[in-house]
C-alpha cells in the first residue's frame, strides 16, 4: 500500500520574526509537524511556505498530494486568489484539507465554508485547554480518553461563525468558562475538510502527543475514496474572497 502525501503548508512568518515563536519552532511549525507525520508508517509528508513560488502550492505538488494541512495567521491576505481557487479545486476533486488554529480565517477555509468572517471570541492569556472527546468511534479520535488538556493555550470561544459540522468530534472548556468547537468535520464535493482548534504559534502545541495524534487520525480520515477525482468534473470559480 502506497504512502499517504501530505502537504503541510504554513505561512512562516511568526518563525522568522518572533524570537519566541523561533525557540518553540526552530525550523518552523510545517517543519514539526512534517516531522512528526514522517515517523507514523503509511505517510510521507512535505512542506510549502508563503514566501515560495505560487506559494510553494504548483499544480504539479497539488496534484501528488492526498491531504493539504494548512497553517496561517498573520497573512491570511497575502495568499493569492488564483492559488485559493486552485487549493479549492482540488478539495472538491477529493483532496482531504486540515485546518489549524487561525486559519479559520484564511482565505481557504472562508471559500469552502461559504463564509467571508469564521469570527469567534479569543483571548490570549495562556490558559488551560481542555479538549473533551465527544465522538469516541470517530476515527480522528482513535487512541484517545475521554479528554485531554493542553496547559497553555491561546482561549477561543463562541460564537464561531461557521456552518453546522456535518460531524463534531471536539468541545474545548477554557478556565474563564468558555466553550468552543474546536473539532469540526464537513464534505465539500469529494473532499472531505477537518477544523482543528489547538495551534497558537507562542505555545508548544504542536510538540504534544495528543495534538500530534489527532493531526495523524485526521490525515488518515481525510483521504480521498478510489476513483474520486475521475468521478467529478470542473467547477465553476468562485468570486475572490474579501
Amino acid at each position: 500500500m502506497s504512502s499517504i502525501k501530505v502537504t503541510v503548508w504554513n505561512e512562516f512568518q511568526h518563525e522568522k520574526n518572533n524570537e519566541r515563536v523561533k525557540a518553540i519552532y526552530p525550523e518552523g511549525i510545517h517543519a514539526t509537524i512534517a516531522s512528526f507525520l514522517n515517523a507514523e508508517e503509511g505517510i510521507t509528508a512535505q512542506t510549502a511556505v508563503l514566501d515560495e513560488p505560487e506559494h510553494g502550492l504548483t499544480e504539479a505538488v497539488l496534484q501528488e498530494t492526498d491531504v493539504l494541512i494548512w497553517w496561517g495567521h498573520v497573512a491570511h491576505e497575502d495568499v493569492a486568489d488564483e492559488i485559493v481557487e486552485r487549493v479549492r479545486q482540488r478539495v472538491l476533486e477529493g483532496m482531504g484539507l486540515i485546518v489549524l488554529h487561525s486559519g479559520h480565517a484564511s482565505k481557504i477555509f472562508r471559500a469552502l465554508m461559504g463564509t467571508n468572517t469564521g469570527s469567534l471570541k479569543w483571548r490570549d492569556d495562556g490558559e488551560k485547554e481542555r479538549v473533551w472527546v465527544i465522538e469516541s468511534a470517530h476515527p480522528i479520535a482513535a487512541g484517545l480518553g475521554e479528554y485531554f488538556e493542553i496547559p497553555k493555550e491561546e482561549m477561543y470561544g463562541e460564537r464561531f461563525e461557521i456552518p453546522a459540522p456535518d460531524e463534531l468530534v471536539f468541545i474545548s472548556w477554557f478556565e474563564g468558562g468558555e466553550v468552543f468547537r474546536s473539532g469540526c468535520c464537513y464534505k465539500r464535493g469529494l473532499g472531505k475538510v477537518f477544523y482543528f482548534r489547538p495551534g497558537h504559534e507562542t505555545f508548544p502545541v504542536y510538540h504534544q502527543a495528543e495534538v500530534q495524534r489527532v493531526i495523524m487520525n485526521g490525515v488518515r480520515w481525510a483521504v480521498k475514496g478510489e476513483g474520486a477525482k475521475a468521478t467529478y468534473g470542473r467547477v465553476a470559480p468562485l468570486e475572490p474572497v474579501r
